[in-house]
């Protein structure tokens, strides 16, 4: 139930950790959602800034002392219409 709230909640501001990516790389990259796109999330980590395409990973989240996966696939939306269509 919470993974469903969540897909309909705001990003920016809430700590991510990256769980599985089509690129290796960023596989365990954690750090906090900063911008967010229709199709990306930018991550502030300890050094640097990265962009990442929703659709190639699956992301974790804290979220009401919870962590949950989410697949991006499922937040590939702009997020101002990601609340009435999500599902």
């Amino acid at each position: 139930m919470d993974e469903n709230r969540i897909v309909k909640d705001e990003f920016i501001g809430r700590h991510v950790k990256i769980k599985e990516c089509t690129d290796p790389t960023f596989v365990n990259v954690s750090g906090t959602v900063i911008d967010e796109t229709k199709n990306t999330f930018l991550i502030e980590t300890k050094d640097k800034q990265k962009r990442i395409a929703k659709n190639t990973a699956t992301f974790e989240f804290e979220y009401k002392g919870k962590k949950i996966t989410v697949k991006g696939s499922r937040l590939i939306y702009r997020p101002e219409d990601r609340i009435k269509k999500a599902r």
